[in-house]
């Protein structure tokens, strides 16, 4: 599948359209087939480590928790994982 990931922090400059593995859905989660996409302030503060104190939450130099951003979406479930 393809998504748009950054590597560090800074300007739009720095996300890249990426091929990247399918995830699998885990105990209690769902995999969405996404049609539709935004960007929010939120996606944009996580690229530009802003405030700082973004940093604590997902990497002090660069990110390492969340490198695909997007938080709203519009889809379809294409897959559940197991129910526990």
């Amino acid at each position: 599948m393809k998504a748009v990931v950054y590597e560090k922090y800074g300007t739009p400059d720095v996300l890249e359209l990426r091929e990247v593995d399918k995830p699998t859905p885990k105990s209690n989660e769902v995999l969405v087939k996404i049609y539709s996409t935004s960007v929010t302030a939120g996606d944009w503060r996580l690229r530009k480590a802003d405030p700082f104190l973004a940093r604590i939450f997902n990497g002090l130099f660069k990110p390492t928790k969340v490198k695909i951003l997007g938080f709203e979406l519009a889809g379809v479930i294409e897959d559940v994982g197991e129910r526990s």
